[in-house]
């Protein structure tokens, strides 16, 4: 397996400079998307109801990255570096642009959910580039004493580099989808919908282009990428959930901060390792794209099956009580 791997970080992903900047508008497109969904009162039940939303923000920022590293480190003798710190970019990644459509489907706590992504999409202008320097780096210097000599090439993640590349794909349409939401709720109401159906679809698009591109690469490592992605997933979904069941949270609470930590941005990730200021062209990081580009597909497929699972389960509940 780390033989195989080692030939998928040297794997240059076809993809165009016309792509990338398609791929960066549409992470763009999404966010815009989001904020306008935020509103006042999300923010408000930050105070009002600290504790569910605070259990889920741990569970995001804290326990996957966390969750994350330790699954890395515990592989590391069948990764290479680049497929560990590709699974640490996604962790530090704020969640999904669709996990509010799938908490729904799951019967969740709709309102959470979306206080959840306002506040991780704010957050994750800081926290993103913090926790892939921090574990990142911390990964690195752990896996380097204990891989073969000439594995592992120095690799220095720049957090300011990273922050000015989320600040353009995510702080620019955030704050002008603020501003549409506060100064013209009218329209914003309008395009809330469309908008939202749309980058979605635009997403799924683009890992379409991506995987059609690469479709020789990806068949012929997809069996390595599954199992790696799965493992992660599960990790954070089961993290996410049983930390709100420490919390003494209810069961519609748990599922919600449960598919928050497990439904990723790896659009984002995407859009990080496509910036050459990141990481430079000559770097070899096709293990990392790989595994942002497979959670992409993933976590939807994982995310509709548990929802589907949970859903039905919700309602046998509501049932039995009658």
């Amino acid at each position: 397996m780390l033989e195989a791997l080692l030939q998928i970080d040297e794997v240059r992903l076809n993809f165009s400079d016309n792509n990338k900047f398609l791929l960066n508008l549409t992470i763009a497109f999404i966010m815009f998307g989001v904020a306008l969904e935020m509103r006042p009162s999300d923010f408000k039940r930050l105070v009002r109801q600290p504790q569910p939303v605070v259990v889920g923000i741990l569970s995001q920022f804290l326990l996957m990255p966390l969750l994350t590293f330790l699954l890395a480190i515990s592989l590391k003798d069948y990764i290479t570096p680049t497929v560990g710190l590709g699974m640490i970019l996604v962790a530090a990644c704020p969640g999904g642009n669709i996990s509010n459509f799938i908490s729904a489907l799951a019967r969740g706590n709709i309102a959470l959910s979306v206080s959840l992504t306002a506040f991780s999409s704010i957050a994750g202008l800081v926290m993103t580039p913090f926790n892939f320097a921090f574990w990142g780096n911390l990964f690195m210097q752990v896996y380097s004493r204990k891989a073969p000599p000439g594995l592992v090439r120095p690799l220095e993640i720049d957090p300011f580099d990273v922050l000015t590349t989320i600040f353009i794909i995510l702080g620019i349409p955030l704050v002008l989808g603020l501003l549409c939401t506060f100064k013209l709720p009218k329209l914003s109401r309008l395009l809330l919908v469309p908008i939202k159906r749309f980058s979605i679809l635009a997403f799924a698009a683009m890992v379409v282009i991506i995987f059609v591109k690469n479709y020789d690469f990806f068949l012929l490592y997809i069996k390595y990428i599954f199992l790696i992605v799965l493992v992660h997933n599960i990790l954070a979904l089961s993290g996410g959930y049983y930390l709100a069941k420490l919390a003494k949270l209810p069961h519609q609470e748990r599922k919600t901060i449960s598919i928050e930590t497990g439904i990723q941005n790896s659009g984002l990730a995407l859009a990080l390792l496509f910036n050459p200021r990141i990481f430079p062209e000559d770097l070899a990081v096709g293990g990392m794209a790989f595994i942002a580009a497979w959670w992409g597909v993933w976590h939807i497929i994982a995310g509709m099956s548990i929802a589907g699972v949970w859903s039905g389960f919700s309602l046998q509940l509501k049932n039995s009580s009658q």
